[in-house]
């Protein structure tokens, strides 16, 4: 990498008590890319997408954005250093319309009143920028499919302006064709200059879109590659530790 990394993190290590859940990973995100982490169920992904998004702080080590060095002290400190979330379960109320799930915590008023107008206006214009098939935002998000569901939580995120966004399991549950939504919306995020950093299971997925992938084996980091240097077989590999660390390899 020549310029300097929207985020950064060095020599983190998270310890739970006696069990070492990361150690000693680094790792950097640019704006205008995807880059996956992927690894095996226990291999630290999930605790050190934590860290990056401020819900658990690490036992050492840096974080630095845009080159400048910060600590994450909740999930506040990271959305306003310019780090978004679409997590897993999505964090949406089914039994509240679209609009209302897109403004949680920032509902907009007007002479002291909610301003459901302005919440029907903009949630709309998000959704389309991001071609969502809702039929409409005053729908429960109940009555939406899964795929529906992630385009709302991916669109509520990119309303905050975050120039970064992390996505957890984007496709986990959708079918073939919500899952070709999901994977083309990413690939617009990053030409439009986002840095996009997705924690998937999906191989076919991470090939396909990601343009560097990051792999985890038992809390460490093996090592960051352009997807492009890797076969599928490689990945698989890497993230069983069957196969060595490719020479083109970034030490982590």
């Amino acid at each position: 990498m020549t310029s300097t990394p929207f985020l950064s993190l060095r020599s983190i290590s998270k310890d739970f008590g006696h069990i070492a859940a990361l150690q000693d990973v680094a790792l950097d995100v640019e704006l205008g890319e995807v880059l996956a982490i992927v690894g095996d169920n226990g291999a630290g992904k999930s605790t050190l997408m934590s860290v990056m998004l401020g819900l658990l702080k690490p036992s050492s080590g840096t974080i630095a954005v845009n080159g400048e060095p910060i600590e994450f002290h909740d999930p506040a400190d990271a959305a306003r250093a310019g780090i978004g979330a679409v997590t897993q379960d999505l964090a949406l109320v089914e039994c509240l319309d679209v609009a209302t799930n897109m403004f949680i915590g920032q509902t907009p008023t007007r002479f002291g009143i909610v301003d459901r107008r302005r919440m029907r206006r903009e949630a709309t214009t998000f959704l389309k920028s991001v071609n969502a098939t809702v039929p409409d935002v005053t729908v429960q998000v109940g009555m939406l499919s899964g795929g529906q569901r992630q385009m709302v939580a991916i669109a509520r995120a990119l309303r905050s302006g975050a120039p970064m966004i992390l996505m957890d399991e984007p496709t986990a549950a959708l079918g073939v064709r919500e899952t070709a939504l999901v994977a083309e919306l990413i690939e617009a995020l990053r030409d439009q200059g986002k840095a996009v950093v997705i924690v998937s299971h999906d191989l076919e997925l991470v090939l396909r879109i990601a343009d560097r992938v990051q792999v985890m084996r038992l809390g460490r980091s093996r090592g960051a590659w352009p997807v492009s240097d890797l076969s599928r077989d490689d990945l698989v590999g890497l993230i069983t530790g069957t196969r060595d660390v490719p020479a083109a390899g970034l030490a982590a």
